[in-house]
């Protein structure tokens, strides 16, 4: 077969494999975000288990799922409480500051008849923006319960998942490269998933910590929110930096420590708390995790963002949240064939990806078939 016709193949396979995952993604996505809790579940439950001798791997699995479900069920609360807080006797007060600066920012441009928020929310643009919004939040709540049964089901399977190995792949060479390969992946996965949870916790109680001081209202959401934006990759950092200045903006009652006069500054306010929440995002983002994460990773920078953007494309939000390590786990496993070799060299950010090799049986069976 010609090169020509070997690359065509290849981009009828990708068209394929890209329209059945979009097609799919009602199933696919829950599945896969309940494979990645499950691999963040086993992750700490292998640390509890390594770290406390007297814990058997169960009783660790066990107080890891009671740990990840109380984690889930707070974090839901605090979004409630932070929801309701914003919508409640304040919003009166919130629509008014908004409305205002909308008036400045018109003002400064030099613009007039500034539309209010309600005129903004309630137009054609608006309605279709908050609709796309509630669609995505409401498809993301109705597979909860989805996500939940797949998570039990995984570890009912597991046991089972050593044998069906050994049926499928009768060779021991073969299965011992396969065991190989699926415990790489496995592990850098579960490297990157539990160390971005830990980074995601640091980063969330630093930021709490800070809005409580600087007196900023709705800490406690603001920091839940953080916690979650800081899975998405390069994008979800940018966001978490954005969010609580914009609140702190409208903020209708600053606190008193602000050194404005009457009336005081919201603008000042709000770039002192983006200072300090980019302050720890930077911080932590680029001495802490790059010591904690290692090279569990190794995806360039670029790659990041268009995976970013094409899991996003076809996955919505739960492909955002897993395009680091779905794009991993498509590195590893084009690294384990000559001719798709090249894709993991492209993706890898120093050219060497891990088990970027074929095994030396497998390279000269190729060879001998020349």
């Amino acid at each position: 077969m010609d090169s020509a016709s070997r690359t065509g193949i290849w981009i009828i396979a990708t068209g394929v494999i890209i329209a059945l995952l979009y097609l799919g993604r009602s199933i696919l996505a829950p599945f896969a975000l309940a494979v990645f809790l499950f691999l963040i579940i086993e992750g700490f439950a292998t640390s509890i288990a390594e770290r406390v001798r007297q814990v058997s791997l169960g009783w660790a699995r066990a107080v890891a799922i009671l740990v990840v479900l109380s984690g889930f069920i707070a974090f839901v609360a605090m979004m409630a409480q932070g929801i309701a807080q914003f919508g409640g006797s304040h919003s009166a007060d919130y629509e008014r500051r908004i409305n205002q600066l909308i008036g400045d920012a018109y003002g400064a441009f030099g613009m007039e008849n500034a539309p209010t928020l309600t005129e903004l929310m309630f137009n054609e643009r608006g309605q279709r923006f908050a609709g796309m919004i509630a669609n995505e939040v409401g498809e993301l709540s109705s597979d909860l319960v989805l996500i939940v049964i797949y998570i039990a089901f995984l570890f009912l399977a597991q046991a089972n998942w050593s044998r069906k190995l050994d049926r499928i792949f009768v060779g021991r060479e073969r299965r011992s490269r396969v065991r190989e390969v699926g415990d790489a992946a496995r592990r850098g996965i579960e490297t990157y998933l539990w160390t971005q949870t830990v980074i995601s916790a640091m980063i969330t109680l630093l930021t709490y910590g800070s809005l409580r001081l600087l007196g900023a209202e709705n800490a406690l959401f603001l920091s839940a929110l953080i916690f979650v934006l800081n899975y998405i990759p390069t994008l979800g950092s940018i966001v978490a930096a954005l969010v609580p200045p914009l609140f702190a903006l409208v903020q209708p009652d600053l606190p008193a420590w602000l050194p404005a006069q009457p009336p005081r500054d919201s603008y000042l306010f709000a770039a002192i708390v983006f200072g300090v929440v980019s302050f720890w995002q930077f911080a932590i983002g680029n001495f802490v995790q790059p010591r904690m994460m290692g090279e569990s990773l190794n995806l360039s920078a670029l790659v990041v963002l268009l995976s970013l953007a094409i899991w996003g494309a076809i996955w919505g939000i739960p492909g955002m949240f897993l395009s680091a390590p779905l794009t991993v786990l498509i590195m590893i496993l084009c690294a384990q064939s000559k001719s798709t070799r090249w894709v993991s060299i492209l993706l890898s950010s120093n050219g060497r990806p891990k088990f970027g090799a074929p095994p030396a049986g497998r390279a000269r069976s190729a060879e001998a078939a020349k």
